[in-house]
């Protein structure tokens, strides 16, 4: 296995009283992840930096009900949950093997604001819809909204985790943005000046 990273000094502020149960999730992903088909093999010496802190530093941007499509290894759905108590989280993903690996993490980490569901996401639609429903590293914007933007409550919010190229997917996205009504639809970097990789999210209202 390859070195796992040293934590990073911004970790602690960033997780608060929480940090303990970010390194236990961590180190358990660091132990088991590549070997279970969660996270690749470059991933270990970058994984606060890279995965964790990048997760982390959109806490502030979730309220109430949050969905995470395509949850896998637990980013950005698990470390947000570790950091964010106050809301509460349903962890979406189809493949048995990841949801088992989440079931296990929810248990170990004794957190109870965490519901895991092995679904598609267009399968797991509620009445009610969800404040907040986030994805990161899923897929392009055009494809990705036409699976999260449903499971929005009417005035929610999409706050969708991307890479560098995120003004040009939100660009390739207009027509998917108009069919599913979003506004004010914008990124917004995070981390500066805090974290040695910023956090491009980019954000918008479903009516």
């Amino acid at each position: 296995m390859s070195a796992v990273e040293v934590e990073p000094t911004v970790a602690a502020e960033l997780f608060g009283d929480r940090i303990d149960l970010a390194r236990q999730f961590t180190d358990a992903l660091a132990r088991e992840g590549e070997e279970r088909g969660l996270i690749g093999p470059l991933e270990v010496p970058r994984l606060w930096t890279r995965h964790i802190l990048n997760s982390v530093i959109a806490a502030p941007l979730f309220h109430g009900s949050v969905a995470d499509v395509g949850s896998g290894a637990g980013l950005p759905g698990l470390v947000l949950a570790i950091a964010r108590p106050d809301v509460q989280w349903t962890l979406i993903e189809p493949m048995e093997r990841r949801i088992t690996w989440l079931n296990e993490q929810v248990s170990a980490l004794g957190i109870d604001n965490v519901e895991v569901l092995r679904a598609r996401a267009e399968d797991a639609r509620r009445a009610e819809g969800f404040d907040v429903v986030t994805a990161r590293a899923v897929s392009a914007l055009r494809t990705l909204i036409p699976i999260t933007a449903p499971l929005v409550r009417d005035g929610g919010e999409l706050t969708l985790l991307k890479g560098l190229n995120a003004a040009n997917e939100i660009e390739a996205a207009q027509k998917q943005i108009k069919k599913f009504r979003l506004s004010d639809v914008r990124v917004e970097v995070l981390g500066e000046g805090v974290l040695p990789e910023t956090t491009r999210v980019v954000r918008a209202r479903v009516r």
